[in-house]
């Protein structure tokens, strides 16, 4: 494919919501469930972008699709149009003075799936008319572009368009199920770890090195289950499995869940609730701002 888009020629944003979503999903099949469409609709689709840029985006065999590297860097401002065309949508979804309407939150795995959802369940009780999008990642969605409106995050934000509130420090630890404990006794000491099974991570530095930090130096081979899954590591720790790391709050509400050495290994992350300046204008998006910020200020106490 030789033939170059004239350069006044639109390119269909269709064609293009059909090409990110094979580029994310790595087929045909799962980009048309994904879409809600027929897989000859998102192959056709494809085929004709190709056509229209001039450039093969994906190399086909047998296993399925391969990006090239001319889609691997459309990629990137693909995703960026459509973070954008989703935030047009949700900013045209009410009256920006109405507690109504679309605002999409962004959270870690643990905070979406275990603090989140009473606190968002009580604001829509107080105001059903709001919808809420919840996208857990342990990413930070770039609220920049519009990826989200209200991000929980655990780290400080640094771009000067951003407004964030701290909430305070959630507070994680070492804990393991009584069952496993039962069997395996119990550690006396952070040396004392090698004797147990401990839950850790597979190829995730930063999570390593934050336990490194916190005084746990063990090596990824020190690790009996590896999952770099913050929630696969909170259900390990739940069937006990062995010996991991999770937050004191989550822990607490089961009473199964032994918090262990306290004193010899403990560490927090500073957690903010933030939203770009140009929302603060938005009554919806205050809403669930204010309440983000209340629960989780009492979450981290």
């Amino acid at each position: 494919m030789n033939a170059k888009r004239a350069p006044d020629e639109p390119i269909d944003w269709e064609r293009q919501r059909a090409f990110l979503a094979v580029l994310r999903d790595g087929s045909l099949s799962a980009a048309a469930r994904a879409l809600g469409l027929a897989q000859p609709t998102v192959r056709r689709r494809v085929e004709d972008l190709e056509r229209q840029l001039g450039v093969a985006l994906f190399v086909r065999s047998p296993q399925g699709l391969t990006a090239t590297d001319a889609a691997r860097r459309l990629g990137e401002p693909a995703r960026a149009m459509a973070s954008a065309a989703e935030s047009f949508v949700r900013v045209a979804s009410a009256d920006p003075a109405a507690a109504v309407g679309i605002v999409r939150v962004t959270a870690s795995e643990v905070i979406g799936v275990e603090v989140l959802p009473p606190i968002l369940a009580a604001l829509q009780d107080r105001h059903p008319g709001l919808v809420l999008e919840v996208s857990l990642t342990s990413a930070s969605e770039d609220l920049l572009r519009g990826a989200a409106d209200i991000a929980v995050r655990m780290t400080r934000p640094t771009q000067k368009q951003l407004l964030g509130k701290r909430v305070g420090a959630i507070r994680l630890g070492l804990h393991a199920h009584r069952r496993y404990l039962a069997t395996a006794g119990t550690p006396t000491s952070l040396a004392d770890l090698a004797r147990f099974r401990v839950i850790g991570y597979e190829r995730a530095p930063l999570g390593v090195r934050a336990l490194r930090a916190s005084g746990l130096t063990l090596q990824r081979e020190s690790f009996a289950y590896r999952c770099d899954n913050d929630l696969g590591q909170l259900a390990a720790i739940r069937a006990g499995v062995g010996i991991g790391v999770c937050q004191l709050a989550v822990a607490a509400r089961d009473p199964n869940l032994v918090h262990l050495l306290p004193r010899a290994f403990a560490f927090a992350l500073d957690t903010w609730v933030v939203t770009h300046e140009d929302l603060r204008g938005v009554h919806r998006v205050r809403l669930v701002s204010d309440a983000l910020v209340a629960a989780l200020t009492a979450y981290a106490k």
